[in-house]
C-alpha cells in the first residue's frame, strides 16, 4: 500500500462539477491499494500517517500529529501511485489491485481512520475527480507499506 500524504489547509472533490467532499485543515491522502495488500499493511500505514508528527507545535516545529491537532482527512483513491516506470515511456500499472479488491480495503483506510478519531471525508471510487487543494507549507510525505512494515 502506498500514500502520498499532504498538510494541507483545506482541500476538496470535485465530480461532475459538483463538490462530493472538502476538508479544512488536516491531511489530503492520496492511497493507492497494491497486489498483495492485506489488513495488515493497512493497519501499518493507517498507524503511521494518524501518528506522523507533520503540524507545527507552538515553536513552528513539526511535532504534533494529525490525532494532536483535531484535523481532518481527505482520502482519495488513487491507483496511478501503483505505476511501475522503470521500462517504456507509458507507466505499467499492473501491480495496482483489482476494483474489487482495491475499493473494499480503500473503506477499510477510511474506516481505520475514523476508529482512531480523525474525521474523514472520500473521493469517489473510480470516478474522475478533479482534486483540489491547498499544501500547507508546503509538507509532502510518501508512506510505503510493504510485507506489513512501513519503509
Amino acid at each position: 500500500m502506498r500514500a502520498v500524504v499532504q498538510r494541507v489547509s483545506e482541500a476538496s472533490v470535485t465530480v461532475d462539477g459538483r463538490v462530493v467532499s472538502a476538508i479544512g485543515p488536516g491531511l489530503l491522502i492520496l492511497v493507492a491499494v497494491v497486489n498483495g495488500d492485506t489488513r495488515t499493511e493497512l493497519d501499518a500505514i493507517v498507524e503511521k500517517i494518524s501518528v506522523l508528527r507533520v503540524f507545527p507545535d507552538e515553536d513552528g516545529r513539526m511535532n504534533r500529529s494529525l490525532i494532536d491537532t483535531g484535523g481532518s482527512a481527505l482520502v482519495v483513491s488513487q491507483f496511478t501511485l501503483a505505476a511501475d516506470v522503470r521500462r517504456g515511456r507509458r507507466p505499467s500499472f499492473t501491480s495496482a489491485a483489482d476494483p474489487a479488491v482495491a475499493a473494499p480495503m480503500v473503506e477499510a483506510f477510511v474506516a481505520a481512520l475514523e476508529a482512531r478519531g480523525v474525521p474523514t471525508e472520500t473521493g469517489v471510487f473510480g470516478a474522475m475527480m478533479n482534486v483540489s487543494l491547498v499544501n500547507d507549507g508546503p509538507v509532502t510525505v510518501i508512506v510505503d507499506a510493504v510485507d506489513g512494515a512501513i519503509r
